[in-house]
């Protein structure tokens, strides 16, 4: 299996970019799985545009299969005193494959502060099953420990199409940083999938993060996911996603469009 830092490690210059093999172990059908997709652009972004500020939001397009030869290719939209918006094209040997609209700001002072989100209670990842059960999962989820911690699961019809779980990396090498948070973020099926009555196709549409703290450096590795489809009609479902680091720590809140065809 390729871990992810030797996926990263093996991102070479090309002309204007960046280029990568898509390995098997990092797709999901036949396509290159949406978070590694999205983190490559990232990935991109941070090497090789310099002094950029912290990452705030992210928006990333799923427009096509990336599989194969991969190319990569950042540029500066627009550079301002405290604010920088990147756009990476993320190409494949069927074309365009994924474009990221990413905004880094720096800090400033403020006399507001608020913080509306709450890590739910969850119980301890050591007392936590499989998310699985053990069954099938897609090629690239063989990269991430999943552990249920209390929500729902995929086919079970259950009312509340909601996952409650704890995410790391397999790689226990892997950076403890926004490109293995973005990688990991996307690694559960969509909620919708708790209303399916038996196993259907899905695609991602769109996927659009805010960060609002870097993940913090030590500890187990371990992020508690709440991800909740909020409808489905049409074929499509639109899901609000929230983790947080072990210690309560909010990392991120984020949407998605997925596509169902069930």
């Amino acid at each position: 299996m390729t871990s992810f830092t030797e996926f990263l490690a093996a991102l070479a210059p090309i002309e204007g970019g960046l280029g990568v093999t898509a390995t098997d172990d990092w797709l999901q059908g036949r396509t290159l799985y949406g978070g590694a997709s999205a983190a490559l652009c990232l990935e991109a972004a941070l090497r090789l545009i310099d002094g950029l500020p912290p990452l705030r939001a992210a928006q990333f397009a799923f427009i096509g299969p990336g599989a194969g030869a991969l190319e990569i290719r950042p540029s500066v939209l627009r550079r301002g005193k405290s604010m920088a918006f990147v756009g990476v094209d993320l190409s494949g040997e069927a074309g365009l494959a994924t474009r990221a609209l990413l905004s880094f700001g720096t800090a400033r002072d403020s006399a507001v502060a608020f913080d509306g989100l709450p890590m739910p209670a969850a119980p301890d990842p050591a007392t936590c099953t499989d998310f699985f059960r053990g069954g099938p999962r897609p090629n690239f989820a063989h990269q991430f420990e999943m552990l249920d911690a209390g929500g729902g699961v995929p086919f079970s019809m259950g009312e509340r199409p909601e996952y409650k779980l704890w995410l790391r990396h397999e790689d226990r090498a892997a950076a403890a940083d926004l490109t293995a948070l973005v990688a990991m973020a996307d690694a559960p099926p969509p909620a919708a999938m708790v209303r399916f009555p038996a196993f259907g196709p899905i695609s991602t549409v769109t996927w659009s993060m805010e960060i609002l703290n870097d993940p913090p450096a030590g500890g187990d590795g371990w992020c508690l996911m709440v991800s909740r489809a909020e409808t489905m009609a049409a074929g499509y479902s639109a899901q609000a996603m929230y983790l947080w680091a072990a210690d309560g720590t909010p990392l991120m809140a984020a949407r998605q469009s997925v596509a169902i065809f069930v």
